[in-house]
């Protein structure tokens, strides 16, 4: 999975940043509903609700809102949850691959909105198709160390994981990022469980399978600006790119 571990540590600096926002309240709200709306209102018997609502918890959002937001799902609670999930692809600066997953109650509102944040930041939205061919749709559960590797290389044979990455949480948490098919991402993360292992999350997420140099402040100003700009919309649930920088440089232009 080589190429996804920058991004994913700028991703965890965001979500914390995102989270002192209140955004990410909202974000994980709807993938509650959403979740409760697709299956059993009971995270017991749904496995895209319990994992919802495990980053729910570990995002401190309250018990209350979890609940409500269960009950939105299931049409227990008054107002719509007719939410839609839509996949965006565009490019940014540098020919970038970007790819978006939102949840919509307007199709209408979300296109113009992205195509917005697009234009004024050097990229373009793109038609269905574009750059999806350039990404892999993976499972992935993050687990918290510290790890022991021939402990985790044995439960992640048994899960019938593809691969996995060590990283490091924070500055002081080590952990890893291990990788498997959407399909096996519930045995994987019961085995890693069973394993004793502390789970984080489990996700799917789009892993790019080639990645592109970003080599000036110019282009990866331009870059980032786009991404947080594309994250702030409120339909956007996540952003996916494809590109790589130095640490050096990535440092320099996110001072």
């Amino acid at each position: 999975m080589a190429g996804h571990s920058k991004w994913a540590n700028i991703k965890r600096q965001k979500a914390r940043v995102d989270a002192v926002k209140g955004k990410v309240f909202a974000r994980i709200s709807r993938e509650i509903i959403v979740a409760a709306r697709s299956g059993v209102p009971d995270p017991a018997g749904n496995f895209q609700l319990r994992t919802a609502i495990e980053k729910a918890k570990a995002a401190d959002i309250p018990n209350e809102n979890i609940e409500r937001a269960i009950a939105k799902g299931a049409g227990l609670a008054g107002g719509s949850s007719d939410l839609e999930a839509i996949r965006y692809e565009g490019y940014g600066v540098g020919g970038v691959a970007i790819l978006i997953e939102a949840l919509t109650d307007n199709r209408n509102r979300t296109a113009a909105d992205l195509r917005e944040a697009f234009t004024k930041n050097g990229g373009n939205l793109g038609e269905t198709g574009c750059v999806g061919w350039m990404f892999d749709h993976k499972g992935v559960c993050t687990v918290r160390g510290p790890i022991d590797e021939e402990q985790l290389f044995e439960a992640s044979l048994e899960a019938a994981a593809e691969s996995y990455d060590l990283i490091l949480i924070d500055e002081d948490t080590e952990g890893a990022e291990v990788f498997t098919s959407v399909a096996n991402l519930e045995q994987l993360a019961d085995v890693l469980k069973q394993k004793n292992f502390a789970v984080l999350q489990s996700e799917t997420r789009w892993i790019p399978s080639n990645t592109v140099e970003i080599d000036t402040p110019e282009k990866a100003r331009s870059l980032l600006k786009l991404m947080d700009a594309l994250e702030d919309l409120d339909d956007v649930q996540s952003v996916t790119a494809n590109f790589e920088m130095t640490d050096e440089l990535m440092s320099s232009v996110m001072v």
